[in-house]
Protein backbone atom coordinates (compact mmCIF):
# COMPACT_ATOMS: atom_id res chain seq x y z
CA UNK A 1 0.00 0.00 0.00
CA UNK A 2 2.36 2.35 0.94
CA UNK A 3 4.40 1.73 -2.46
CA UNK A 4 0.83 2.84 -4.40
CA UNK A 5 0.37 5.65 -2.26
CA UNK A 6 4.04 6.89 -2.91
CA UNK A 7 3.62 6.24 -7.05
CA UNK A 8 0.66 8.08 -6.88
CA UNK A 9 2.24 10.94 -5.27
CA UNK A 10 4.81 11.34 -7.22
CA UNK A 11 2.78 11.00 -10.09
CA UNK A 12 0.60 13.61 -9.43
CA UNK A 13 3.65 16.04 -8.95
CA UNK A 14 4.91 15.29 -12.12
CA UNK A 15 1.23 16.07 -13.36
CA UNK A 16 1.71 19.30 -11.25
CA UNK A 17 5.17 20.70 -12.67
CA UNK A 18 4.42 20.07 -15.88
CA UNK A 19 1.43 22.21 -15.64
CA UNK A 20 3.21 24.93 -14.47
CA UNK A 21 5.78 25.34 -17.17
CA UNK A 22 5.58 28.73 -18.87
CA UNK A 23 4.13 28.50 -22.51
CA UNK A 24 5.86 30.61 -25.09
CA UNK A 25 2.68 31.81 -26.21
CA UNK A 26 1.83 35.25 -24.98
CA UNK A 27 -1.16 37.25 -24.74
CA UNK A 28 -1.06 41.09 -25.45
CA UNK A 29 -3.64 43.51 -25.25
CA UNK A 30 -1.56 46.99 -25.65
CA UNK A 31 -1.80 49.08 -29.05
CA UNK A 32 -1.74 47.58 -32.44
CA UNK A 33 2.03 47.19 -33.90
CA UNK A 34 2.04 49.34 -36.88
CA UNK A 35 5.03 48.64 -37.89
CA UNK A 36 8.82 47.20 -37.39
CA UNK A 37 11.78 49.14 -38.08
CA UNK A 38 15.09 47.61 -37.94
CA UNK A 39 18.74 49.40 -37.95
CA UNK A 40 21.16 47.08 -39.03
CA UNK A 41 24.26 48.99 -38.07
CA UNK A 42 22.84 50.09 -34.84
CA UNK A 43 21.73 46.08 -34.28
CA UNK A 44 18.22 47.47 -33.14
CA UNK A 45 14.67 46.65 -33.33
CA UNK A 46 12.26 48.62 -32.51
CA UNK A 47 7.95 48.38 -32.65
CA UNK A 48 6.21 50.89 -33.52
CA UNK A 49 2.69 52.10 -32.82
CA UNK A 50 2.64 54.83 -35.59
CA UNK A 51 5.53 57.22 -34.59
CA UNK A 52 5.44 55.80 -31.00
CA UNK A 53 7.71 53.34 -30.01
CA UNK A 54 6.27 50.75 -28.12
CA UNK A 55 9.27 47.88 -27.66
CA UNK A 56 13.26 48.39 -28.18
CA UNK A 57 15.51 44.90 -29.13
CA UNK A 58 19.36 44.15 -29.60
CA UNK A 59 19.49 42.02 -32.81
CA UNK A 60 21.52 38.94 -34.72
CA UNK A 61 21.89 39.54 -38.17
CA UNK A 62 23.36 37.05 -40.72
CA UNK A 63 27.00 36.57 -40.68
CA UNK A 64 28.11 38.93 -43.25
CA UNK A 65 25.76 41.65 -42.33
CA UNK A 66 26.65 44.35 -44.17
CA UNK A 67 25.06 45.36 -47.12
CA UNK A 68 21.40 44.33 -48.92
CA UNK A 69 20.81 40.64 -49.18
CA UNK A 70 21.10 39.88 -53.04
CA UNK A 71 21.61 36.08 -53.17
CA UNK A 72 21.00 32.88 -51.66
CA UNK A 73 24.00 31.96 -49.33
CA UNK A 74 25.46 35.27 -49.43
CA UNK A 75 25.18 35.53 -44.96
CA UNK A 76 22.99 38.95 -45.45
CA UNK A 77 19.87 40.42 -43.94
CA UNK A 78 18.21 41.80 -47.08
CA UNK A 79 17.48 46.29 -46.78
CA UNK A 80 14.39 47.71 -47.49
CA UNK A 81 10.62 47.55 -47.05
CA UNK A 82 8.40 44.04 -46.40
CA UNK A 83 5.87 42.92 -44.44
CA UNK A 84 5.20 39.67 -42.20
CA UNK A 85 3.89 36.81 -44.47
CA UNK A 86 3.42 33.90 -42.31
CA UNK A 87 4.28 32.74 -38.53
CA UNK A 88 5.88 29.27 -37.12
CA UNK A 89 5.13 28.66 -33.52
CA UNK A 90 7.22 25.36 -34.45
CA UNK A 91 10.11 26.99 -34.93
CA UNK A 92 13.75 25.39 -34.74
CA UNK A 93 14.48 29.39 -33.23
CA UNK A 94 11.51 29.14 -30.73
CA UNK A 95 9.39 31.24 -32.65
CA UNK A 96 9.50 33.04 -35.41
CA UNK A 97 7.87 35.77 -38.00
CA UNK A 98 8.27 35.46 -41.55
CA UNK A 99 9.79 38.24 -43.66
CA UNK A 100 8.46 38.54 -47.57
CA UNK A 101 11.41 39.02 -48.72
CA UNK A 102 12.76 38.47 -52.18
CA UNK A 103 10.51 41.07 -53.54
CA UNK A 104 9.69 41.46 -57.08
CA UNK A 105 12.90 43.62 -57.12
CA UNK A 106 15.37 41.44 -55.21
CA UNK A 107 14.24 38.27 -57.43
CA UNK A 108 14.87 40.20 -60.52
CA UNK A 109 18.26 41.43 -59.74
CA UNK A 110 19.35 37.67 -58.87
CA UNK A 111 17.60 36.03 -61.75
CA UNK A 112 19.37 38.81 -64.36
CA UNK A 113 23.02 37.39 -62.63
CA UNK A 114 21.66 33.48 -63.21
CA UNK A 115 21.37 33.70 -59.35
CA UNK A 116 18.55 32.59 -56.82
CA UNK A 117 17.78 34.97 -54.08
CA UNK A 118 17.27 32.89 -51.54
CA UNK A 119 14.15 33.19 -49.28
CA UNK A 120 13.10 32.47 -45.88
CA UNK A 121 14.15 35.38 -43.68
CA UNK A 122 12.81 35.37 -40.39
CA UNK A 123 12.28 37.47 -37.17
CA UNK A 124 13.24 34.25 -34.98
CA UNK A 125 14.38 33.37 -31.58
CA UNK A 126 17.78 31.58 -30.45
CA UNK A 127 19.21 28.49 -31.70
CA UNK A 128 19.92 27.66 -28.57
CA UNK A 129 20.23 28.75 -25.40
CA UNK A 130 23.90 29.84 -25.47
CA UNK A 131 23.07 31.59 -29.06
CA UNK A 132 24.13 35.24 -26.91
CA UNK A 133 27.58 34.46 -27.28
CA UNK A 134 28.34 35.08 -30.91
CA UNK A 135 27.11 37.98 -32.61
CA UNK A 136 25.36 37.78 -36.51
CA UNK A 137 25.56 34.20 -36.52
CA UNK A 138 22.38 33.77 -38.89
CA UNK A 139 21.98 32.92 -42.54
CA UNK A 140 20.41 36.53 -42.70
CA UNK A 141 18.00 36.77 -40.62
CA UNK A 142 17.07 38.86 -37.14
CA UNK A 143 17.47 37.52 -33.93
CA UNK A 144 16.59 38.01 -30.18
CA UNK A 145 16.65 36.57 -27.33
CA UNK A 146 13.69 33.67 -26.79
CA UNK A 147 12.16 35.46 -24.00
CA UNK A 148 11.92 38.71 -26.03
CA UNK A 149 10.29 36.88 -28.76
CA UNK A 150 8.00 35.41 -27.07
CA UNK A 151 6.37 39.00 -26.94
CA UNK A 152 7.06 39.91 -30.10
CA UNK A 153 5.32 37.19 -31.60
CA UNK A 154 2.39 37.81 -29.41
CA UNK A 155 2.32 41.67 -30.54
CA UNK A 156 3.15 41.33 -34.30
CA UNK A 157 0.85 40.39 -36.75
CA UNK A 158 0.60 39.20 -39.98
CA UNK A 159 0.81 41.74 -42.54
CA UNK A 160 2.94 44.45 -40.97
CA UNK A 161 5.13 46.45 -42.72
CA UNK A 162 8.80 45.94 -42.01
CA UNK A 163 11.80 47.94 -43.06
CA UNK A 164 15.11 47.04 -42.70
CA UNK A 165 17.78 49.96 -42.93
CA UNK A 166 21.59 49.16 -43.05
Amino acid sequence: MKITRRFTLLAGAAVLSGCAQKSKFRSYYGPEVTRIVINKGAREMFLLHHRRMLERYDVDLGFAPAGHKRFEGDGKTPEGDYIIDRRNPNSAYHLSLGISYPNEADIAYARALGKSPGGDIFIHGEATALGFLKPDWTAGCISVKNREMEHVYAMVRNGTPVTINA
